[in-house]
């Protein structure tokens, strides 16, 4: 079969990614090759689109090596699928039946890491997988599996008639969020981007957006004078530009904790991380996390800072997965994918989509066609 190949660390997709000769790799066989990605309960697809997430770049870049780096070279990168099931398990590890048959169009995020789907089959995890509407398209679906998935998750925390900033408003996760949280009750979402204009046109509707290139977003009068109620951080460094903004004097843009507000994130301060010990872990991840809830919830800090909470939004379940499916299928929830794609199964198309991964800038997700074999 053909599949992407990456031969090694790095961030010149020109010289270490490439898509295989037909032939070239083995199609994996179900019950007898284990997923690159080390998870349980698989099954065979043939696969139809992939959307990429900043893991597969970061793996893809050798800075987390040790934690999700691949278990040999070359290996096949890509995580969140969606593709038509080719073979079943018998049964599942658990001893139960697989809920899925032969035929069926599914999406499936990916599982521990982000490789082994961008291939013509792939093994993919039951776990986190549900079948696809027959109005969503694939690429839609890919779409939709992992990003929206975690903004769903993120929106049930929005309360009815909250006021939120989401800073991201524009990547993956942010663009799907935003029309989430309008569905969950908020009265008035704002959003922080590089293309404001595209941020308040449908379906991501912001009510207003500012350019972080060209405005700060803690100085808009408007908004220190009808504080939110959250701050949704998708992008990192909101935090430390709070505080700053905090010893300045200046009008906060954000309720405190003690008047209910509240600062939700998904990242580090610095979504650009590199680690190679459990110590980096703790320090990029727990340390400053933990302190910050901590000093936020007690203390003087919760009259000026709002409460502070890292959301660690991949379950192993699909509910909210199904969840998401729906809202697409019901005309509630349009994919966001940006408009240079989908991108095509071939040495440029590859290589163009991981560039723009990389790059930080996408508008919305990233998606590749690996095909457009009719299904029913």
């Amino acid at each position: 079969m053909r599949a992407a190949q990456c031969t090694g660390y790095g961030e010149n997709f020109e010289q270490i990614l490439s898509v295989s000769q037909e032939g070239t790799v083995d199609t994996p066989r179900l019950g007898i090759d284990k997923p690159p990605a080390t998870f349980k309960n698989e099954m065979l697809i043939k696969v139809q689109a992939v959307a990429l997430a900043p893991g597969d770049a970061r793996v893809m870049s050798g800075k987390t090596r040790e934690f999700q780096g691949p278990p040999s070279f070359p290996y096949t990168p890509g995580g969140d699928v969606c593709g038509i099931v080719v073979a079943v398990p018998e049964e599942t590890k658990k001893g139960g039946q697989c809920k899925f048959h032969v035929g069926d169009r599914v999406a499936a995020r990916f599982m521990n890491k982000p490789m082994g789907m961008l291939g013509e089959y792939a093994l993919c995890n039951t776990a986190v997988c549900d079948v696809v509407p027959k109005n969503v398209s694939s690429e839609d679906a890919a779409a939709l599996v992992s990003s929206a998935m975690v903004a769903a998750i993120i929106a049930d925390r929005i309360h009815e008639g909250d006021r939120l900033l989401i800073y991201g408003a524009g990547g993956g996760v942010g663009s799907h969020l935003c029309q989430m949280a309008r569905q969950n009750g908020a009265s008035y979402v704002a959003g922080v981007g590089r293309d404001p204009q595209r941020l308040m046109e449908q379906p991501i509707s912001c009510n207003y957006a500012v350019d972080y290139t060209k405005t700060d977003p803690l100085s808009v009068k408007e908004w220190c004078d009808e504080p939110f109620d959250v701050i949704i951080d998708l992008a990192g460094g909101a935090w430390p530009a709070l505080l700053r903004h905090r010893s300045s004097g200046r009008p906060s843009i954000v309720k405190s904790a003690k008047a209910k507000g509240r600062y939700l994130t998904t990242t580090p301060d610095d979504p650009i991380y590199e680690i190679h010990s459990v110590w980096a872990l703790l320090k990029t991840f727990l340390f400053p996390s933990l302190g910050r809830a901590i000093s936020s919830r007690i203390g003087f800090s919760r009259a000026s800072l709002p409460k502070y909470s890292y959301v660690l939004a991949l379950p192993e379940t699909s509910e909210a997965l199904t969840r998401t499916l729906a809202l697409a299928s019901d005309g509630k929830l349009v994919a966001c994918i940006d408009p240079q794609g989908p991108f095509s199964f071939t040495n440029d198309g590859l290589r163009r989509a991981f560039e723009l991964q990389a790059s930080k800038h996408a508008k919305g997700k990233v998606v590749i066609t690996v095909s457009s074999d009719k299904w029913d």
